[in-house]
């Protein structure tokens, strides 16, 4: 053997101790996801197939109580609702469950990105290498007051070899990382935990509702070139920007279906549940010419029942609009500011049970200057037809996300006791940097 040889061989242990595949660790018995939502509350009990993918046992939904802007305004109302949403879903399934993954739409989320430096000193890079960086990243982007719910590596460099995806058994002297992390407010997660608590489910996760969202309803060339998903809630409108195949951003803009409701309600001075009606069935982002001669039945609050009131579908649209406009340029002023440029696409995709309206593609289009579709997600086998819908792309992402998707570095356990105690822990920390 030459020099050169001698000096780029592998080490045995090294090799021993590289797998050559990691394989995605899959989650055995049935698993549940529960999507808390302003205006409905969805669970769906799969269970993790051979082939990786998921398959649903069973499915229930139930409009939300005790909830507003996604997160718990009254805590025994909400549990009530829960409680019966998963019950179905468990009765349906034929199973019990004991803890579950949930949406996160509360606690006011924000989007960082953060880069880090470690170094290795010549010798391949191992899990418990990586592992050190991310719980690193973790502490140093740890904030008063604000819980961190993904940490997600981006994009690694082993010396000057960039665009890294796994750095494990690579020989280097510094180990970069660029990192997207999202938190939100601690509060805000204690009431949600606290909540599944008195339903006696213990919460393992908590995944960003619109990065759910596009977990299920983007296909892979949006994922990898770049699109932005616009969850369109009944209290809140959840972002995420996805490029190069990962989440790069998310934000959450305060206006939903439910803003809309309200508004038509407080206009037309009828009653909340009517409001809710006249937009499901006759609203519209487009006006028409025919909406002046459409005249729609509108009961007053606090008259008889059978005071009943005419007005022009036109009223309805011309409440809509502005409401939806504003929602849209909130969005478009969001994604200026996020400082993605290229890197968010060019396409954004409308999910959720706001988006379903006609004429909301077209409007969407002109004001964010994007190609803009309805997002369908895909479906997983045994979930009904009912639930295959838009306002439903949360919940599938849920299910996706517990098979594996959207997840990096996956055998990597963050959440595991540092092996040694603090004396090993101590050892360790000097060891990487003398």
């Amino acid at each position: 053997m030459n020099e050169l040889s001698r000096r780029i061989a592998l080490p045995p242990s090294d090799m021993e101790n590289e797998p050559a595949v990691r394989a995605r660790p899959r989650p055995s018995g049935p698993v549940g996801v529960l999507d808390i939502g302003t205006t409905k509350i969805a669970c769906v009990i799969g269970r993790i197939e051979s082939d990786g993918t998921p398959r649903v046992l069973g499915f229930a939904w139930q409009r939300a109580r005790g909830v507003r802007g996604g997160g718990i305004v009254d805590i025994h109302e909400a549990e009530r609702a829960i409680r019966a949403c998963v019950g179905q879903a468990e009765t349906e399934a034929d199973v019990r469950l004991r803890s579950i993954v949930v949406n996160l739409s509360c606690g006011q989320p924000e989007s960082r990105a953060m880069n880090l430096q470690w170094p290795i000193s010549g010798r391949a890079v191992t899990d418990q290498d990586v592992r050190r960086v991310l719980l690193e990243c973790r502490a140093r982007a740890a904030s008063e007051g604000r819980d961190i719910i993904h940490a997600l590596p981006l994009a690694w460099a082993a010396d000057d070899a960039q665009g890294v995806a796994d750095p494990r058994g690579l020989y280097c002297d510094t180990l970069s990382v660029r990192m997207h992390v999202v938190d939100a407010m601690k509060t805000a997660l204690l009431n949600v935990g606290a909540c599944l608590q008195l339903c006696d489910l213990e919460v393992t996760e908590m995944v960003s509702a619109p990065f759910a969202a596009g977990l299920s309803s983007l296909v892979e060339d949006e994922r990898l070139l770049g699109a932005t998903v616009l969850d369109m809630g009944g209290g809140t409108t959840g972002m995420a920007v996805f490029g190069d195949g990962q989440l790069l951003h998310t934000s959450q803009m305060p206006l939903g279906g439910q803003h809309i409701t309200n508004d038509i309600a407080r206009v037309l001075s009828t009653p909340v549940a009517h409001a809710e009606r006249l937009k499901t069935l006759y609203g519209s982002a487009q006006a028409s010419p025919d909406d002046e001669r459409e005249m729609l039945p509108v009961p007053m609050v606090g008259e008889e029942e059978h005071h009943i009131a005419k007005v022009p579908r036109s009223a309805v649209v011309n409440i809509i609009c502005p409401r939806l406009e504003e929602t849209f340029e909130m969005a478009r002023e969001r994604l200026d500011n996020s400082g993605l440029g290229r890197a968010a696409g060019t396409r954004v995709i409308l999910v959720g049970g706001a988006s379903q309206m006609s004429g909301i593609t077209e409007m969407a289009a002109k004001i964010l200057n994007r190609g803009v579709r309805l997002g369908r997600p895909a479906a997983p086998r045994g979930l009904p037809e009912s639930a295959s819908g838009p306002a439903f792309a949360t919940v599938t992402g849920l299910l996706a996300w517990t098979a594996g998707a959207g997840r990096t570095l996956h055998d990597i356990d963050l959440d595991a006791a540092e092996p040694g105690g603090l004396l090993r822990r101590a050892v360790n920390f000097l060891r990487d940097r003398l």
